[in-house]
């Protein structure tokens, strides 16, 4: 979401085309600035247009090729930028504003955004209402009565005055902190949530799930440690050498000789009190002798019989050189492998030198999975017309095994309610947690949320990012809900950013955060102001040993293909406008293949 620096009322004025916004605006405008307020008016205008008369010096300049032309006066200026790839969007609109010099925000237009709105309506128009199907409706001003279950303030369409003093009452009330429900900072593009809201609403209803089990060292690699592993033992247990050599004393460093009184061999021990004057042979990883505390390596050393001298041309002798400390690794009763960790190779082996055989693990999570859609089948069956195969389950099994989970497939499900409603009952008794693909776009949102409501709460999202912007989620019962969307790379993308941090804080790992990287762009990045931009790309470093990155190519969130030749996601976030030849740029590994 971009953020606003500065908190604002803002006010949209939301109608049909031929309505009359423009007009009641423009007649308005005085009223208010006689009123004492300081406005400014953001309008949108689906069609193209010219603020430039022809002839005069900034359109010559602006049709010779400037892409942004700023013209200033005296009295104004004006900035007058192309933007032929892409509309900009109503939070950086915003933010070309100087609202220290403002009261109030009006807008016309925007009318699907999430913001507070009037809505103007005329019967002769022939139009529907608007504001029962829009939360964001504050009023409305009308010609005709609204229905009778609306309960918002009614005013006359053609009263001015009415019009005005309900507009500046909310700039009023709005300008107070305490009755301010929205502000230019919460405005988003087309109403929708950013990538770090969605996540953030999400991780506060997930709980670790806390289900332990004792498991054998040959279980427990890629388990989550359930409870910290506390070393029973010193390690190393003793004061052991570091190397082959002589044991002696750190205080009697300067004699020219040294008598050989013992030898001790790994596993072994000398135990008599080393004396002044007298040396040990001693392996690597042996306990050196009471008092000794110093080893001086063999091959600094020559040995006659049992007198040993040593080479000081090699390296001068400090006292307590090459020897380990008892505890020096792990201290009794030291924290050796803390809750949350995923038990690897080395974890795995340094629980064994402690003498500890079994682990106390986080059972793995189960995660329930299927798919609807009556165009979705199952492969190995024959194909039929305007169907497609189901690719999104073996996707999402392969990224859940990869976490650890164990996978309930519960298969394609019908289009049909009761298939619905009966799928979701059996998982949320079998799994910790439920996934689903397709079925979560704005189209097929009504028909499911009627069972997703029945069961559990669920939120339909959109959340402001490309690919991936469908997205339910709650929970059935109280076992948390994802819809993900239904195009395959979108159903990645997705999953990586929402489900498994979920996962992973259910699986107890504490604060969890996705690898990133810094790496430089090969080529111009292009990507929406205002929405996070997830770009497949192949990384690699260049002869100057820098990481690079560069896109694939086709970005459509239908083509898996794409996401099978891509080794990492370029995340663009949405204060970046986009990515130059030698920018740096986020980029997340795919580390997704099991």
């Amino acid at each position: 979401m971009s953020q606003i620096n500065a908190s604002l009322p803002l006010l949209g004025f939301a109608a049909f085309s031929g309505t009359g916004k423009t007009t009641l605006l423009e007649a308005m405008l005085p009223k208010l600035v006689e009123r004492g307020l300081r406005v400014a008016v953001v309008k949108h205008a689906h069609h193209n247009f010219d603020i430039d008369q022809e002839g005069k010096d900034s359109y010559r300049l602006r049709k010779a090729g400037a892409s942004q032309m700023l013209i200033s006066s005296r009295y104004r200026r004006a900035l007058v930028t192309e933007t032929p790839e892409e509309e900009a969007q109503l939070p950086y609109l915003l933010s070309q504003l100087d609202q220290t010099q403002l009261d109030l925000i009006l807008v016309e237009g925007f009318k699907k955004l999430d913001f507070p709105k009037i809505e103007l309506h005329r019967e002769e128009i022939g139009k529907p209402w608007l504001h029962p199907e829009d939360a964001n409706i504050i009023a409305i001003a009308a010609n005709i009565p609204a229905d009778t279950n609306s309960a918002l303030p009614q005013m006359d369409i053609n009263n001015l005055d009415q019009i005005t003093d309900f507009v500046i009452d909310y700039a009023n009330n709005s300008a107070n902190p305490e009755a301010q429900t929205l502000s230019c900072s919460d405005i988003n593009p087309t109403g929708m949530l950013s990538v770090a809201q969605g996540r953030e609403k999400i991780l506060e209803q997930i709980k670790p799930l806390n289900n332990s089990d004792s498991v054998s060292l040959h279980q427990a690699l890629g388990q989550i440690v359930a409870q910290d592993i506390l070393s029973p033992v010193n390690v190393p247990q003793h004061t052991n050498s570091a190397m082959d050599g002589y044991a002696i004393r750190g205080d009697d460093l300067d004699r020219e000789s040294y008598h050989v009184v013992g030898q001790v061999l790994a596993g072994h021990s000398y135990d008599n009190t080393l004396q002044a004057g007298e040396a040990v042979r001693i392996m690597t990883g042996a306990p050196v002798p009471q008092d000794a505390d110093t080893v001086i390596m063999r091959e600094q050393a020559n040995q006659k019989g049992d007198t040993v001298t040593f080479n000081l041309a090699m390296g001068k002798i400090k006292a307590g050189q090459n020897v380990r400390l008892a505890g020096e690794d792990l201290a009794l009763g030291q924290v050796a492998v803390a809750a949350g960790t995923t038990i690897t190779a080395p974890e795995l082996g340094m629980v064994a030198s402690l003498g500890i055989d079994k682990i106390t693990i986080n059972k793995p999570i189960r995660v329930a999975i299927f798919s609807t859609g009556d165009e979705v089948q199952q492969p190995g069956e024959q194909q039929k017309p305007n169907c497609i195969y189901d690719s999104n389950r073996y996707t999402l099994y392969a990224l859940l095994t990869k976490l650890g989970c164990d996978v309930v497939d519960l298969g394609i499900i019908d289009d049909n309610e009761a298939s619905l409603e009966n799928t979701l009952v059996q998982a949320s008794t079998q799994a910790d947690l439920i996934l689903s693909s397709g079925g979560v776009s704005v189209g097929d949102a009504d028909y499911i949320k009627t069972v997703l409501d029945k069961l559990g709460q669920i939120n339909f999202w959109r959340i402001n990012m490309r690919p991936g912007r469908p997205l339910a989620f709650g929970t059935i019962g109280d076992v948390p809900f994802f819809g993900l969307p239904g195009n395959p790379v979108a159903v990645m993308v997705a999953f990586l950013q929402f489900v498994e941090p979920a996962i992973r804080k259910q699986q107890g790992i504490v604060n969890w955060q996705p690898k990133t990287h810094q790496a430089i762009a090969t080529e111009k990045l292009r990507s929406r102001p205002g929405r996070t931009e997830y770009t497949r790309g192949i990384s690699s470093f260049d002869a100057n040993g820098r990481l690079v990155v560069k896109s694939i190519g086709s970005q459509g969130s239908g083509i898996l293909r794409s996401m099978s030749e891509a080794n990492c996601l370029i995340e663009i976030l949405p204060e970046q406008e986009s990515a130059e030849i030698g920018d740096k740029v986020t980029i997340i590994p795919l580390d997704v293949r099991v």
